[in-house]
């Protein structure tokens, strides 16, 4: 534990870099790395800095200063500002450029240059003038991955010396900001789960002298998993964040199971001695405990089918802590038991709930699932059935706010994207596909007309290309694009404006086949890219001739909005191998195939009525919701497994299916109770998340498993009653 604990605290870092979202040999993501090679990377900060006035001569100088000292960084490409922009000027037949800022300019003849040329110059200032807007390219994301958390404090050092209460966005930014939140909330998380643990088990153990040995049970694998995690070099992640309190919480729940077995055996069997006591209690243990472990081992090992890195880690070593905690909770709690001499008969838990009794309840529980048996049958079922449907009526959509907590960096994207219009850069590329230039009349016409196309769609803010410039040249110097002008004096003109001052927006490839169009977008929900995208795709076949023109679609949006299908894949896969293996397992240990269909068919509707609240209450399946399923359904069927342990038929066991149904719910009851309320405790802790998306998960999970025990001392029992002759 000690040297677990220090390779913990040194290395314990947090990744949320594009290579754990997305396998280095899928195609988008491969799209994704040569686009920004070839174009420059969109890993781009916005800073938005409050000024006098945005075109006084001290403040564009002091923007000048800026450039200076964030490009001297080895991990910055380019710099772009109202300082740096440039705008063309056609002069003895060739287009040069000029400073579009002059100070020697009046105010007014500035805003006039401006005003004709809107999609750029509403990036570089405000429309108050109070506020300009200065861009740092990083290189592109390989090279700087590793090093982003620094990268971001070291550009917010610079821009400090120089803007105080500015406004800092942009991809990196949100990144850091992710990092920052994952790396305090899993500590805060480790924190609340020991403590709401402890005051839980003051409550659900027989005796404060089982409280060290639960404690123990806890904390041990969590260590332990945590130091071999960092030992391996792996990182924290928006999902791997959740394991330490998923795992405590599993943990406590076979030791409070252990511990049950041991105190009910204790006072049964008064006269054995401590090493045969122990042996039974392990003995009656083992079994269900096992097949618990299993069960959650499957919903998790499940995880490891999804496409997405993040998971595929979170489902392995989640597997891992399950069968080191499986394995521990039995040493330690052996260990722990022969240090005791315990009272069985005069032990009392520390805490108790006057006027509450738990042998009253599960009496009364059994006389309701005995009397109202088909009652019960008919509203489960039909509360089955409904959430079967409901399942079709969730949506599958990943809010990228959502993933973010509320703070200075939501603020400051909220503030941006108001003034900017978006803070995401989209990068299209329409080329011919026999490799001609571009630049001919007919292109160009209808170049113009997609250029109008993406302007008329709310989702996309300043489309920037060939057609800005054109269009500019067009209102200065009329008599450059009249109908008379010749092809080559076309191509020869326009070829010059994609020079390297104006290498922030790339307007056309090296061969002049290619023309580039740059937009901004919001951060918005994964179906609402896609739609962008879809909109772009009709807009531009509607617009050109297929079969003599390409477009390609590139930007880390192209990327984010495949994590739909990613979820939708994560979900089919991981819960149809869970259920499979799920049943396969519990067929196996009850040995009937009717009991094991009966038994199936309430662990199935905890997340049938999840899927009625995510409908309801229009939570989409996200990026951390994804994985719900197949951890539900292993979550769901451990209580069911302690259960039906007690109640089958055996050599041990004897009467009707009434009567062992009554007496598993006598012996396992308290303990159901017990672990349920742990588990609830546990994701509950999840779900006071600052991080909507995390919250969300969380929530979910603690109604799931509170669910779960509701349908295993009810509608379990009524259909074994009912049906299991």
């Amino acid at each position: 534990m000690a040297l677990a604990g220090h390779q913990t605290l040194n290395k314990l870092s947090v990744d949320n870099s594009l290579s754990i979202w997305f396998l280095e040999d899928d195609p988008s993501y491969k799209a994704y790395i040569d686009f920004q090679e070839r174009f420059g990377s969109d890993e781009i900060f916005i800073a938005m800095l409050p000024v006098e006035n945005a075109i006084g001569e001290p403040d564009v100088e002091a923007l000048k200063q800026l450039h200076k000292d964030i490009e001297s960084l080895p991990y910055v490409k380019t710099t772009f500002s109202l300082a740096k922009a440039k705008y063309p000027i056609y002069a003895n037949n060739k287009i040069n450029f000029d400073d579009l800022y002059n100070p020697k300019r009046s105010e007014k003849g500035l805003k006039s240059l401006f005003s004709k040329l809107p999609n750029i110059t509403s990036q570089l200032v405000t429309k108050d003038y109070k506020h300009q807007f200065f861009y740092i390219q990083m290189k592109p994301t390989p090279t700087i991955e590793e090093k982003r958390q620094d990268i971001a404090v070291e550009i917010r050092t610079v821009i400090d010396k120089s803007y105080s209460n500015y406004y800092l966005t942009g991809p990196p930014v949100l990144n850091e900001a992710y990092s920052k939140g994952i790396y305090k909330e899993s500590l805060t998380f480790g924190i609340l789960t020991v403590l709401v643990i402890t005051i839980l088990l003051l409550f659900l153990l027989p005796s404060k002298r089982y409280l060290f040995i639960a404690l123990l049970s806890v904390a041990i694998p969590v260590s332990l998993l945590f130091g071999l995690i960092t030992s391996l070099g792996f990182a924290l992640n928006m999902i791997s964040m959740l394991i330490p309190t998923i795992l405590m919480v599993y943990s406590v729940s076979d030791a409070v199971h252990i511990i049950n077995i041991y105190h009910k055996e204790g006072l049964i069997n008064t006269s054995i001695s401590k090493v045969d006591l122990i042996t039974i209690a392990i003995r009656r243990s083992l079994t269900p405990c096992f097949y618990t472990t299993l069960t959650t081992f499957v919903g998790y090992f499940a995880l490891y089918i999804s496409p997405l890195p993040a998971f595929k880690n979170m489902g392995v070593f989640t597997c891992i802590g399950l069968l080191m905690s499986f394995i521990l909770v039995y040493v330690i709690t052996i260990i722990g038991f022969s240090f005791m001499n315990l009272n069985f008969e005069k032990a009392k838990p520390i805490f108790s709930l006057k006027g509450i009794s738990q042998t009253n309840f599960i009496e009364w529980l059994n006389g309701f699932t005995s009397t109202y048996k088909t009652s019960i049958i008919t509203v489960f079922t039909l509360v089955l059935t409904f959430g079967i449907y409901s399942i079709f009526q969730v949506d599958i959509d990943t809010n990228s706010r959502d993933l973010l907590a509320e703070g200075q960096a939501k603020d400051d994207l909220r503030t941006v994207e108001v003034e900017l219009g978006g803070s995401n850069r989209l990068q299209l590329n329409i080329s011919t596909t026999n490799g001609d230039v571009i630049l001919n009349k007919e292109a160009l016409k209808k170049l113009e007309i997609f250029h109008e196309k993406l302007e008329e769609n709310p989702l996309i803010s300043s489309p920037v290309s060939v057609v800005t410039i054109k269009s500019f040249l067009q209102k200065r110097t009329p008599v450059l694009f009249q109908s008379s002008i010749s092809e080559d004096k076309l191509k020869n003109t326009l070829a010059d404006v994609d020079a390297a001052e104006n290498s922030f927006f790339k307007l056309f490839s090296e061969d002049l086949s290619t023309a580039g169009f740059t937009l901004t977008l919001m951060e918005m929900r994964t179906s609402e890219l896609e739609q962008v995208l879809n909109d772009i795709k009709v807009a531009f076949e509607d617009t050109f001739d297929t079969n003599d023109f390409s477009l390609k679609i590139n930007g880390f949006a192209v990327v984010f909005s495949q994590l739909n299908n990613f979820i939708l894949e994560t979900q089919f896969k991981s819960f149809f191998a869970a259920f499979f293996v799920a049943f396969l397992c519990l067929w196996f240990f009850i040995r009937s195939l009717r009991t094991t269909i009966l038994v199936l068919i309430p662990n199935i509707l905890p997340l049938a009525i999840l899927a009625i609240f995510m409908s309801l209450l229009n939570i989409p399946l996200d990026v951390s919701t994804a994985m719900i399923t197949p951890i539900m359904l292993g979550i769901a069927m451990d209580d069911t497994i302690h259960l039906v342990h007690k109640y089958r038929k055996s050599k041990r066991v004897q009467g009707t299916a009434e009567q062992r149904m009554n007496n598993a719910m006598h012996y396992t009851g308290g303990a159901l109770l017990s672990t349920t309320i742990a588990l609830v405790g546990g994701f509950l802790i999840i779900a006071s998340s600052a991080t909507p998306s995390v919250s969300d998960f969380g929530a979910l999970c603690a109604v799931t498993v509170a669910i779960a025990l509701i349908t295993d001392i009810f509608y379990l029992p009524a259909l074994l009653k009912t049906f299991d002759k």
